[in-house]
């Protein structure tokens, strides 16, 4: 945020002060929430954004109404809308049109990738142009170009049983459902990842019941504590030999049961056994667990575990970290329904 012009001495040393205090105030809230979620030994990342709110913070409607894409990229893919013709003057609108084509439950989404050029500058004649577009495979969208002299903005689309992943254990498979149009950054890690078709590294080094603070429906339970234990297992998703890049902080809404989101900017993350209305707007949120699945996450929280101190805050380690490989999945529709058990390859 930038400075007011003008300002006398005496007004600008108590804004000041003010901002100060207002930071410290911040940074201690977001301390506490951050060392709960500290990884357990020196070479796990401890990599964790401040969550002091800025100018062009996400807004309210992140909880069902994300629409947003990775600027400086354009995808590829067949046409469903010609751009020169289909224009709008923001990216969400872009976005929303996309989405429209993608509803109900008819069969496959029409659209399912969006590109849009929005700075007037760069763009020239082509600014405002919405390309609505269909990847031949949603999971390996085609990249036609990236980098800071492309002025296109590009952003995915999932429909009903689109945009699933496995996080594959010996204890059972996770089916993870991406949200592109919330975490554009994180989706594009997760699905890079896919092209390496391994994950060694990755793990599960943390598991917390629910204890006596949730009910099965993950619902708190009144005048109980809220941790710890805190109702999560945590991980890491970062395979051995690759360079891991900060994920910026995207969309944040209420975490819920089964939310998979980021400790600060990854590679650490978690899958929520409860809903953490406590935690609201502090995580990327850039999957959800298919619910058949929980039980699963259910187990882990049951593993084996040793007691150890983050800062003063009482966690529960895994004795044996669990391992676990991020894998695509083959449907036989579409239009999977997300009650339906999707198979592994």
């Amino acid at each position: 945020m930038g400075r007011r012009p003008n300002d006398s001495e005496p007004s600008r040393w108590v804004t000041m002060v003010l901002l100060l205090m207002g930071l410290v105030s911040c940074s201690l809230v977001y301390m506490f929430m951050s060392v709960a979620f500290r990884p357990t030994s020196v070479d796990q990342r401890l990599d964790l954004e401040s969550v002091v709110k800025e100018e062009g913070e996400l807004g309210e409607e992140s909880a069902g109404g994300c629409c947003r894409g990775i600027e400086n990229l354009e995808l590829w893919g067949s046409a469903v809308k010609w751009g020169t013709d289909f224009k709008f003057n923001t990216s969400e609108e872009c976005c929303q049109a996309c989405k429209k084509l993608c509803t109900g439950n008819d069969g496959p989404c029409l659209c399912d990738s969006w590109v849009f050029c929005g700075n007037q500058e760069a763009c020239g004649p082509k600014f405002g142009e919405c390309w609505l577009k269909k990847q031949k495979d949603t999971l390996a969208p085609e990249r036609q170009e990236v980098g800071e002299s492309v002025s296109w903005t590009s952003g995915l689309v999932f429909g009903k049983g689109e945009g699933i992943v496995a996080l594959e254990t010996e204890l059972g498979t996770l089916h993870i459902k991406l949200l592109p149009d919330c975490a554009p950054h994180s989706v594009n890690y997760i699905l890079q990842l896919l092209e390496l078709r391994h994950c060694a590294g990755c793990r599960f080094y943390r598991a917390e019941s629910r204890g006596e603070s949730w009910d099965s429906e993950g619902n708190h339970i009144k005048d109980a504590s809220l941790g710890p234990p805190f109702a999560l297992v945590q991980g890491v998703i970062e395979p051995q030999g690759v360079i891991f890049n900060k994920i910026p902080r995207e969309d944040c809404p209420t975490i819920k049961r089964g939310s998979v989101a980021w400790v600060g900017s990854g590679p650490e993350f978690f899958i929520s056994l409860a809903n953490h209305e406590e935690w609201r707007k502090t995580y990327t949120v850039f999957g959800t667990v298919l619910p058949e699945d929980m039980a699963i996450a259910e187990k882990i929280s049951e593993l084996p575990t040793e007691a150890d101190v983050w800062n003063n805050i009482n966690v529960s380690v895994l004795e044996k970290p669990l391992p676990l490989m991020l894998k695509r999945i083959k449907t036989n529709s579409g239009d999977l329904n997300l009650n339906q058990k999707a198979r592994s390859k």
